[in-house]
């Protein structure tokens, strides 16, 4: 089993260089490895549209004929179904390789299981579950989103020691980690009242990373319908919920909802949330609009002190 988990990890290290362009794909490693032990062949999924990580593997291994003798590791369940391109199960058929040591099952309706019964059934040995809790892990909001069929969501805001919204504490640093933030998620939503109060740009200027989709609430009407390529403007839904599932069906699998307050609360109210984090400065300023409040059983993750602002990393 070390030596499993030894190829595994290698893969997960791979499947990380995928962070910033893989979505709405799921971040993916493999390695191929000779019967000897030695590792002939890696890739990872690097950018949606593009090779996957089998796909790149397998063209990095310079003698083809060792595929006939060799184990892959991948951190997810290789896929069975033509998207942007061919299926990737198919190929590891073609290529003969033997046997497969899967992270993970993928929760994709299209795939859900028949990548491996596709390789089972063409005779190859699929061996599931291998650091099946890191695979997971890695990919949180692809699995979320495919689970729940609603987008990841993740909550941010900064807040005053006496627990103020404030969005003017963040320090340069800790506002370019923001950016990097936003640069993860396939989109960022706000209210209509922090459109109108701050005209925020919600992209990723500080960070060399894409800006996400911009998904603004205006049920009133107030932004005067600003949707065009890159935002989506919402003036007529009936729920979060609705708002979530529309969102996933035009491949949104995370979001990060920026505020404001009102926002913020709707979306703790409902349930709908996976992650938050909070900038926690050591001022106190008083004023009008306070932080959310919490249920005093959610998970602290991790904490951060950066600039002697402390960042808190919540998770369900």
């Amino acid at each position: 089993m070390k030596k499993l988990n030894k190829y595994m990890q290698r893969a997960l290290e791979l499947a990380r260089h995928g962070e910033l362009d893989a979505s709405p794909n799921p971040m993916v490693g493999a390695v191929i490895v000779a019967p000897d032990g030695s590792i002939i062949g890696e890739g990872w999924h690097r950018r949606h549209g593009e090779g996957h990580a089998e796909v790149n593997a397998i063209a990095s291994v310079a003698d083809q004929t060792m595929l006939r003798d060799a184990t892959m590791y991948v951190t997810l369940e290789p896929c069975s179904h033509y998207g942007k391109t061919p299926p990737c199960a198919s190929l590891i058929i073609e290529k003969g390789i033997p046997r497969v040591v899967v992270g993970c099952l993928d929760p994709y309706e299209k795939v859900a299981g028949r990548g491996v019964n596709m390789l089972r059934e063409a005779g190859v040995e699929v061996e599931t579950g291998c650091m099946e809790a890191e695979c997971v892990a890695l990919n949180r909001k692809f699995m979320t989103a495919h689970r729940l069929r609603r987008p990841y969501v993740t909550l941010k805001w900064a807040e005053s020691a006496d627990g103020y919204i404030d969005g003017h504490i963040s320090t340069p640093v800790t506002s370019m980690l923001v950016h990097k933030l936003r640069a993860t998620h396939d989109a960022i939503l706000v209210g209509s009242g922090t459109v109108l109060a701050d005209s925020p740009r919600l992209d990723t200027r500080l960070f060399a990373g894409r800006s996400p989709l911009r998904v603004i609430l205006d049920r009133r009407g107030r932004t005067g319908g600003r949707a065009d390529d890159h935002t989506v403007v919402y003036d007529s839904y009936s729920s979060l919920t609705d708002v979530l599932s529309d969102l996933y069906s035009r491949g949104v699998t995370s979001v990060l909802v920026e505020g404001g307050a009102q926002v913020l609360r709707s979306f703790i109210d409902s349930g709908l949330w996976d992650a938050i984090r909070i900038e926690r400065a050591p001022i106190y300023i008083g004023g009008e609009v306070k932080a959310p409040a919490l249920s005093p059983d959610c998970r602290v993750a991790d904490t951060l002190i950066i600039d002697n602002n402390t960042i808190i990393h919540i998770e369900k």
